[in-house]
């Protein structure tokens, strides 16, 4: 009888084992490592690009940064590309995704979604004594947009008729449109207005208005609502602490939006 007890009582180990494994939520597996995976963009500035040092740099690595920082453990980057990020989180070689990652239909069948975390739309730049809010206050002035561009689509619908629409070829075109001044005002990506303020030049331009929104969210693995949670507190403790805000205008050059 004690023999057929201890068989019993390993076989019982052996079974509970893997399944309260399989059980563990990923905050407690994460704290126990000691490690926090993420999966970060290598090729897509200023988001995550890798620099003279050789060391991945950009928004989304001070990001991760900050979330294993508040998670009290190590940071391991591991670079992805836009194919692979998402297969990367679901087969379990990262923990999260933070790699400029837009959220869709689709995808949220597959992963979840913390709240956003950075700003990524197309809208209205311009100098600052340039006085625009909304749409209706571009009537009479020119906006340099690069032809067939979100931007051009989304802008010909809300503009008044009296706007001058001006359509380049390509991006470049319609940058330096906009810093020769052959146009008031520019509508593009926040990325690109960034690139054009990392320059330095002395038409600056700024986020007036914005035409289409599409923030970049922290991507996770679904049923980990605890490990979300946490995630989106430390979103938001980074945004009301003004820390968010700082990494976006390192890196951006332009505050974050208040429609974040």
């Amino acid at each position: 009888m004690k023999q057929f007890l201890k068989v019993a009582v390993a076989a019982a180990t052996i079974l509970t084992a893997p399944l309260g494994a399989a059980w563990a939520g990923a905050l407690d597996t994460i704290a126990e490592a000691g490690v926090l995976k993420v999966a970060v963009p290598q090729d897509f500035p200023p988001f995550g690009t890798v620099g003279t040092d050789m060391q991945p740099k950009g928004y989304d690595i001070d990001m991760a940064a900050l979330i294993a920082e508040n998670l009290g453990v190590e940071l391991e980057l591991v670079p992805v590309a836009s194919s692979n990020r998402i297969p990367y989180l679901t087969t379990g070689k990262v923990d999260l995704v933070i790699s400029s990652l837009g959220k869709n239909p689709d995808r949220e069948k597959v992963i979840d979604f913390s709240d956003p975390y950075a700003p990524f739309y197309n809208g209205v730049f311009g100098p600052a004594d340039f006085s625009v809010e909304k749409a209706e206050d571009l009537s009479g002035m020119s906006v340099g947009v690069t032809r067939g561009a979100i931007e051009d689509l989304e802008l010909s619908k809300i503009a008044p008729s009296d706007v001058d629409i001006k359509r380049y070829e390509d991006n470049n075109g319609t940058i330096s449109a906009f810093l020769s001044g052959q146009v008031d005002l520019i509508a593009t990506g926040n990325v690109t207005a960034a690139a054009i303020i990392e320059r330095d030049p002395p038409r600056k331009p700024e986020p007036k208005f914005l035409i289409k929104n599409s923030p970049c969210y922290v991507g996770l693995n679904k049923d980990e609502a605890a490990f979300k949670e946490k995630i989106n507190e430390i979103i938001a403790t980074s945004i009301a602490d003004g820390s968010l805000n700082e990494i976006a205008v390192k890196w951006l050059g332009i505050p974050l939006p208040k429609e974040l």
